[in-house]
């Protein structure tokens, strides 16, 4: 598989009254297409801080991030303290799944769907309905957020977020409000979705459980990486 980004010495700096925070310091390395990447370590460890510079959330104030995106397929070093080419550079490459999953609550499952599919000039009700399906929902399409079980919301903002085909799928704690017995499906549906729509996928937790469905984790701590580990574990077996 080729690389699909590399950050290089990357650095996210931040000037308060008491002084500067190393958010990042100095953060290098690179992720191959279709892995499964899990951002472990603790709060404050810079790991949200660094999910921000992936998605061009945030900019860095040093090093280098580049990216291959899909208009080009080419490695082009990703726009920063722009806020328009940044906003492209999302709209393109990335998807999110968020902690509080963000479904519109007067639209109905499938309508959630095809509105994003919609914002990306990609609107298609038979994807939509088979993203669903694949997220083991396809008999909760015509119901409303509200009224479905916050496990199954998340497996619909899962594929809500690849409905626009993102290169990299990203999360942040996005089992956080979940018991163990949802976050196992809803990992399980995630690992599932990004292997048939072949994404790579990075994601953000404190929760060492999550580790048995990623290729590689990556453990931060003080803005550092600390480890930088392939996994053997492989959920689809």
């Amino acid at each position: 598989m080729d690389t699909l980004l590399k950050m290089e010495k990357i650095e996210r700096h931040y000037e308060t009254p008491a002084g500067t925070v190393r958010a990042l310091d100095g953060v290098s390395f690179e992720i191959t297409e279709g892995e499964r990447v899990i951002l472990l370590g603790p709060s404050g460890s810079g790991k949200t801080t660094l999910l921000n510079c992936l998605s061009a959330l945030d900019s860095p104030t040093g090093g280098s991030y580049t990216f291959k995106t899909q208009s080009t397929k080419t490695i082009e070093e990703v726009p920063r303290n722009s806020s328009e080419k940044m906003t492209s550079f999302r709209r393109e490459n990335i998807g999110y799944v968020f902690q509080f999953f963000n479904l519109l609550q007067d639209l109905t499952v499938l309508e959630n769907i095809l509105l994003i599919q919609e914002l990306a000039g990609k609107k298609n009700p038979a994807r939509a309905k088979e993203l669903l399906k694949l997220v083991g929902l396809e008999a909760e399409i015509n119901r409303f957020p509200g009224e479905i079980s916050g496990g199954q919301q998340q497996r619909v903002a899962i594929a809500r977020s690849i409905a626009k085909r993102p290169t990299l799928l990203l999360g942040d704690e996005l089992t956080g409000n979940l018991d163990t017995e949802t976050s196992n499906k809803v990992m399980e549906a995630l690992v599932s979705a990004c292997k048939q729509e072949n994404i790579t996928s990075v994601f953000v937790t404190h929760d060492e459980g999550l580790v048995k469905y990623a290729t590689r984790v990556i453990r931060i701590d003080s803005g550092k990486i600390v480890s930088d580990e392939q996994t053997e574990n492989d959920s689809s077996e």
